[in-house]
C-alpha cells in the first residue's frame, strides 16, 4: 500500500490545495487582536467586580485561538518561506506562554509516529496513562488517579494550561541544545509582565489570582478538549510494528465532524487525518482534502474514521478508563469487598 499516499498526495497538488493563504489567515489574525481589544476595554471598565472572571474567560479562548495559529505556522501553513513561518510560531507561542522550541521537538516525533509505542511522546505517561503498562506500573496518588482517569480527564485538563507553562520553562532552563533559548525565555518574560501586571495593579489580591485561575482552566481545557479527540482511542501501534506512512496516519487518527463551525472551534484540528497526510495544508483547503482521501481510503478499504465531537469525548473517556483498569488491585473485587468489611 506504500503507493496510496504517492496517488492521493498527487491529487491533492493537482486540486492546488496546498497553496497558502494569507488572506485567511490575515482576517484570522484580525479577528483574535479585535477579541483582545474588546476583552482589554472590558477589563478597563470593569473595574473591581466579579464580572472580571468573563473577561478571564475571554481571555482563555483568546489564547487557545492564538495556540491554534501557531501551531499552523509551525506547520509551515501561513507564510511562505519556512524561516519566517518559524519566527511567527516562536512568537505566537510565546503571546500564550509556552516555549516554541520544547513544542516543536515534540511535535515533530509525534507526527513521524503518532500512537506508536515508544516513540509517540503525546502517548508517553504523564498523570495521565495511555499505555496498560504504564497504568500497571503507577503508584501512590497517581495510581489513585490513574484507577478513575477517564472520569478525572476533563477535570485535569483544567490545570493543563498551568502544565504547559512549567514544561516550557523546564525544558528552556534545562542544560542541553535548545534554538533561540534566550529569545524564547525573554519573549516569555514579557509575555508574563505584560499580562500580569495589569491584573495585580488594578485588582485586588484575591479577585487577580481568581482571574488568573479562570484564564489558566479555561485555556487548559480548551486546549485538551481540542487535541484529545484526535488520537486517544485509535490504535495503538506496537513499537517494533512496520506500517506505510499512510496507513500509519490514516489508522491512528480521528476526524471530528461538524463542518465549518467545528473547524473554527477546534482551529482545523477536526480533519486530524488530512492534517497527518499534509501537514503544511492551510486550514481552508482540509475540507476539501477530506472528500479526497475519503474516497482513497474507500477504494483501498483503509478504516478512516470521524465522529461527532461529544462521541470522541465518550470514546476517549471510555478508553482512559479501560486502560486505568490495569492500575486497580487484582484482589479489589466485589466479593473480596464484602469479606473485608466483614
Amino acid at each position: 500500500m506504500a503507493h496510496a499516499y504517492t496517488q492521493v498526495s498527487r491529487t491533492v497538488r493537482e486540486s492546488g490545495l496546498l497553496r497558502r493563504t494569507p488572506w485567511f489567515y490575515t482576517f484570522v489574525g484580525l479577528a483574535i487582536a479585535v477579541g483582545f481589544g474588546g476583552a482589554i476595554t472590558g477589563f478597563v471598565l470593569l473595574g473591581d467586580s466579579w464580572f472580571q472572571l468573563l473577561i478571564a474567560l475571554a481571555f482563555g479562548i483568546l489564547f487557545t485561538q492564538i495556540a491554534f495559529l501557531s501551531h499552523e505556522a509551525a506547520h509551515r501553513q501561513i507564510l511562505s518561506k519556512g524561516p519566517a513561518n518559524d519566527r511567527l510560531a516562536r512568537v505566537l507561542a510565546a503571546a500564550i506562554g509556552m516555549s516554541y522550541s520544547w513544542w516543536d521537538s515534540k511535535h515533530t516525533r509525534h507526527h513521524s509516529n503518532p500512537n506508536m509505542v515508544g516513540k509517540d511522546p503525546d502517548i508517553a505517561v504523564d498523570t495521565i496513562s495511555f499505555l496498560e503498562e504504564d497504568a500497571a506500573e503507577s503508584r501512590g496518588l497517581i495510581r489513585w488517579i490513574t484507577r478513575r482517569q477517564g472520569w478525572l480527564f476533563f477535570p485535569l485538563l483544567t490545570l493543563e494550561g498551568l502544565n504547559l507553562h512549567y514544561q516550557s520553562m523546564k525544558y528552556l532552563f534545562t542544560p542541553g541544545p535548545v534554538k533561540a533559548r534566550w529569545t524564547e525565555i525573554g519573549l516569555i518574560a514579557l509575555r508574563f509582565a505584560l499580562f500580569l501586571t495589569p491584573l495585580f495593579l488594578f485588582l485586588p489580591v484575591g479577585m487577580a489570582f481568581a482571574f488568573l485561575g479562570v484564564q489558566l482552566a479555561v485555556f487548559g481545557v480548551y486546549m485538551g478538549a481540542s487535541f484529545a479527540p484526535n488520537h486517544k482511542g485509535m490504535p495503538i501501534i506496537a513499537r517494533d510494528a512496520r506500517l506505510d506512512f499512510f496507513a500509519k496516519q490514516v489508522r491512528t487518527s480521528r476526524n471530528i465532524s461538524g463542518g465549518w463551525w467545528a473547524t473554527w472551534l477546534m482551529g482545523g484540528l477536526n480533519y486530524q487525518v488530512e492534517h497527518h497526510l499534509f501537514p503544511s495544508m492551510p486550514r481552508p483547503y482540509l475540507a476539501k482534502a477530506r472528500e479526497i482521501v475519503r474516497e482513497h481510503c474507500k477504494t483501498l478499504d483503509v478504516p478512516y474514521t470521524e465522529t461527532t465531537l461529544w462521541r470522541s469525548y465518550g470514546i476517549v473517556i471510555a478508553y482512559l478508563n479501560r486502560v486505568g483498569l490495569a492500575a486497580r488491585d487484582p484482589f479489589d473485587c466485589p466479593i473480596t469487598a464484602q469479606y473485608r468489611r466483614g
